[in-house]
């Protein structure tokens, strides 16, 4: 049973016998991201499972299927048996959003929904649904991550972000605001404010779970452009 570290384009091989470590240091040694932990993620083999686990203090991280029909948020101490054939990571290390995917050759699960039978860029997240303005605000925060699926990415700032799509900056946090508040109340964690909790983390854990659930996806980007448009023409 063999597990495969994708990153940039580059192929790992986790060893059964030791540690696949994810950070600033170890086999996947990421980049000198100082906001990145030097021990993150590591990939095990327990019992006959695959394992991903979060060994550091602060980080979290986006685990989800390719299709977007099972997410899970990895934080600090916690772990999760890697179930499927390919397992999308996303996490973010100060204002960096990377991701990875990590294939199984020996997969314990297997979708009874084909993907092709998927609506690919449907808004509607379980019981979330966003409106028309909701979706654009978040597609324009997820654009740069979209753009370069499967690298880094920087996300923008909310004056950045706005600015894309020709709204004003408080029109644009407001919106945020009600976006955060709704993915919050059907159980998306660390959209919330708080002691410690930055903006920039908030809208980190945004795009995070809005392309790891496929809320957005990269055929929708023509949007953003036909918003700005019409925000020029008023």
């Amino acid at each position: 049973m063999a597990m495969q570290v994708e990153f940039c384009g580059e192929w790992f091989t986790a060893d059964p016998e030791d540690p696949f470590v994810i950070g600033r240091e170890g086999p996947l040694e990421i980049d000198d991201n100082p906001y990145l932990h030097r021990r993150f993620l590591q990939v095990t083999q327990h019992e006959g499972l695959w394992w991903l686990e979060n060994v550091g203090s602060r980080l979290s991280a986006t685990i989800a299927d390719p299709e977007g029909n099972t997410q899970a948020w990895l934080a600090p101490g916690a772990r999760l048996p890697v179930v499927y054939a390919r397992t999308v990571v996303l996490f973010t290390a100060g204002p960096t959003t990377y991701e990875l995917t990590l294939v199984n050759d020996e997969p314990t699960f297997l979708p009874t929904r084909p993907a092709e039978e998927l609506e690919i860029g449907e808004t509607t997240i379980g019981p979330v649904t966003l409106t028309e303005s909701q979706h654009l605000l978040v597609l324009a925060l997820s654009e740069p991550v979209l753009n370069g699926r499967g690298s880094t990415a920087s996300i923008p700032t909310s004056a950045e972000a706005a600015n894309r799509l020709g709204w004003a900056l408080t029109r644009f946090n407001r919106k945020l605001d009600n976006v955060c508040e709704k993915l919050h109340r059907h159980g998306v964690r660390g959209l919330r404010g708080g002691p410690g909790k930055l903006a920039v983390n908030r809208r980190a854990r945004l795009v995070e779970h809005a392309v790891a659930s496929r809320l957005v996806v990269p055929e929708q980007l023509p949007l953003l452009d036909d918003a700005q448009a019409l925000a020029d023409a008023d």
